[in-house]
């Protein structure tokens, strides 16, 4: 049985909207990953020694910072930074699966209602719906 025009459109744009969806999930995993880092090793940066020589990467140079409160302000830089970019990754995903949710159900009676069941359709993408991980 052949779909209609237009419902080949919306799962199509359906499967966009999955790729988006498992795309922004895997940069706020990055971003999430690269806040956590930072906090590590501002931790640890807190047991070294004021006078100690530290090195930081420019590039693929490492040079030496004048300081370990050079190196604690870029890092907490660098932290704020990356939550900001979470914050907003995160907004974006909450938006997608809602996006999703709606979708996925619109599809679903649009399926049922051209006399389609959705076996392993939009209908059954629930169980496979890329979770997140807060």
């Amino acid at each position: 049985m052949a779909l209609p025009a237009k419902l080949q459109n919306d799962l199509k744009q359906f499967q966009r909207l999955q790729q988006e969806l498992g795309a922004i999930q895997q940069q706020r995993l990055q971003l999430d990953l690269k806040v956590r880092e930072v906090s590590h090793t501002l931790e640890e940066l807190k047991t070294v020694a004021e006078d100690a020589v530290i090195y930081r990467p420019i590039g693929g140079l490492l040079v030496r910072a004048k300081g370990r409160k050079e190196i604690e302000d870029l890092l907490t830089e660098d932290k704020e930074t990356a939550e900001v970019r979470l914050k907003a990754v995160e907004r974006q995903e909450n938006h997608l699966k809602d996006r999703y949710t709606t979708m996925q159900q619109e599809l679903s009676q649009a399926l049922q209602n051209a006399g389609v069941t959705p076996s392993s359709g939009a209908d059954s993408d629930s169980d496979s719906e890329p979770d997140s991980e807060s």
